[in-house]
């Protein structure tokens, strides 16, 4: 019997051994659900049938047969959102782009989990469906707003999981229960279908147990939507070398609210990295944190009403009272102070950006110090707010962020690290996080299994050529065989640089995608998967490629230039523009092909 918890790696060598199937998978799952015995976690479930029935028939993308649980304010067709509000509950008649391209890179949606009501909190328990535990320590928050999708990870329940990040919703549960949450680069995930909080400043996040699962969930979603008005090309890149100029709170800056035991952990970290062969540089937060009280102090807390104001207006009374509270105090704020706001946080990036000239990274405590049940029964503002310390500035000055477990405190207590860096850069953060997720010697989530061995990066071998592809080529669709057939073997899924343009060619029979590169700023980002075939392989696949199609050089987002397929430009003239779709496998999802 294959042992879980599992990470994405220990799946697929799993399904590839036979020692477990997709279907096994989901009995699995659905058995530590039960007993794990909380029902705050999850909302809503799939029938466990319905995902079995699912199994047997996935497509075998990056994350195929990988069980993942979405935060409720995230939409799943056949599922209601909720935003822990029963009064908000509707059935959501379609996926949200992400949790679209979860089934087309092959992943099982197990069901949606618990949240602080509109994902306004960061402590878990402003819910009216309950207060998760926190799975190391029940006297401790779980944190929040992703306070289910983080327990359901750290529980060992599924091994991925989608949260959002407005304020610190994807790194301070992550910090709470002593996993991995990677706040992407705003824009880099498309939030349609997503319920706003503050829409310009929100992302969905990703949950695992380790930095190379969270890059892997990262890694499939990413990627330029054209019909999400806040979405944009970000490249994803791909892990290398850790970055050796640490930026980290000088003596001014350091806050853990007298915690001792807090502290010295964060000290201890901080040894770790300089035994990595980090320089830390001593930076002034200051004006980071500036940028932070004008999240909830300033008019972006108007976001948060115009993202329900229909709602509120009608029905004030169905909201959690801490909720509605925070809310409110957006009635204060007038249009000038809206743009005073916007005037301020343009002078403190400014102020800001030449920190960035010094280091590769910043490293501060996901969190000053870890809050209690009790301590927010008695206090449902003050503690809440304190744990934002390092996390509420990160969004508002558009930067990305690694939330890892580190060494726990004296008393067993969490006390995780962040790792931050300016927007694009998020692959430059998975290999120092996941080196100090090891140096701290802390296990997965809460299930005491350790870390497994560092995974070995995904390329080709010295007597391999790569390959991508970007359409019936793709994993699961009817060509892949040609692929496969010649032992092929998968190596990663990626997007292209936003240069090019994918049209579905005319012609007799099913449609046939043809990729053309474009001149720079005209063209979008588009998925791609990278495969490794021997050389002699290689010549014969290119020999069967009809015209206009071709091989030339692609170049994509993780900064590889692989061979792949190109189409003469001649051979587009009667073709439709399918670019939108940002890929060939959902252009078919969306009915198209």
């Amino acid at each position: 019997m294959t042992d879980f918890p599992l990470t994405l790696a220990q799946y697929r060598e799993a399904y590839a051994s036979g020692a477990l199937t997709p279907a096994q998978a989901v009995r699995e799952v659905y058995r530590r659900i039960a007993a794990h015995d909380d029902p705050a976690v999850f909302l809503a479930l799939r029938p466990e049938a319905e995902v079995a029935a699912e199994a047997a028939d996935l497509p075998t993308g990056p994350l195929h047969g990988i069980p993942v649980a979405v935060k409720d304010n995230i939409d799943v067709a056949g599922l209601p959102t909720t935003c822990a509000c029963p009064d908000y509950a509707r059935p959501a008649a379609q996926d949200a782009a992400v949790v679209a391209r979860l089934r087309q890179a092959g992943a099982l949606i197990i069901g949606k989990t618990n949240l602080d009501q509109f994902a306004t909190g960061l402590v878990g328990m402003r819910s009216p469906y309950g207060v998760p535990r926190n799975t190391l320590d029940p006297a401790l928050v779980p944190g929040g707003s992703s306070s289910g999708s983080a327990v359901a990870v750290a529980a060992g329940l599924v091994p991925l999981a989608l949260g959002t990040d407005t304020a610190g919703s994807g790194r301070v549960p992550a910090g709470l229960n002593n996993i991995v949450g990677l706040k992407p680069t705003l824009g880099a995930l498309s939030t349609r279908g997503v319920v706003p909080a503050c829409r310009t400043l929100d992302c969905v996040s990703v949950f695992a147990l380790t930095a190379a699962d969270a890059f892997a969930g990262f890694s499939a979603l990413a990627g330029f939507d054209a019909a999400d008005p806040f979405s944009r090309p970000v490249p994803v890149g791909r892990p290398g070398p850790h970055p050796r100029r640490i930026g980290v709170p000088d003596a001014a800056s350091r806050r853990f609210a007298g915690d001792v035991l807090s502290e010295a952990a964060f000290d201890a970290a901080l040894a770790d990295l300089e035994a990595l062969g980090a320089t830390l540089v001593p930076v002034d937060l200051t004006p980071f944190f500036a940028a932070a009280a004008l999240l909830y102090d300033g008019p972006w807390v108007a976001e948060r009403w115009e993202a329900i104001r229909g709602f509120i207006t009608a029905r004030p009374e169905a909201l959690h009272p801490v909720t509605r509270a925070i809310t409110e105090r957006a009635t204060a704020f007038s249009a000038a102070d809206a743009f005073a706001g916007r005037y301020r946080l343009a002078e403190l990036r400014r102020v800001t950006e030449p920190v960035w000239h010094a280091i590769d990274a910043l490293c501060v405590p996901t969190f000053p110090r870890p809050q209690t049940v009790a301590a927010l029964a008695a206090d449902p503002i003050g503690p809440n707010a304190e744990l934002g310390t390092y996390t509420n500035f990160v969004n508002l000055l558009d930067l990305c962020a690694l939330s890892v477990p580190s060494r726990p405190r004296a008393d067993g207590r969490p006390a995780g690290l962040t790792l931050i860096a300016p927007a694009g850069r998020d692959a430059a953060l998975i290999a120092l996080g996941d080196a100090l997720h090891r140096a701290g010697g802390t296990p997965m989530g809460a299930t005491g299994a350790p870390l497994p061995s560092a995974p070995e990066p995904a390329s080709a071998g010295a007597d391999e050529i790569e390959l991508a592809v970007v359409g019936a080529h793709l994993s699961g669709l009817p060509l892949n065989g040609e692929l496969t057939g010649l032992g092929a073997r998968l190596l990663r899924a990626v997007a292209t640089t936003p240069d090019y343009r994918l049209f579905a060619l005319p012609g007799a029979g099913p449609r046939r995608p043809g990729l053309v590169r474009v001149e720079e700023g005209t063209g979008t980002a588009i998925a791609t998967e990278v495969w490794a075939l021997a050389p002699e392989a290689f010549g014969r696949f290119v020999a069967a490629i009809p015209a206009p199609l071709g091989i030339g050089t692609l170049r994509l987002s993780d900064g590889t230039t692989p061979k792949g397929f190109l189409c003469e430009p001649e051979g587009t003239r009667e073709a439709e523009d399918v670019s939108r779709h940002g890929g060939w496998r959902a252009y078919l999802a969306a009915g198209r092909g």
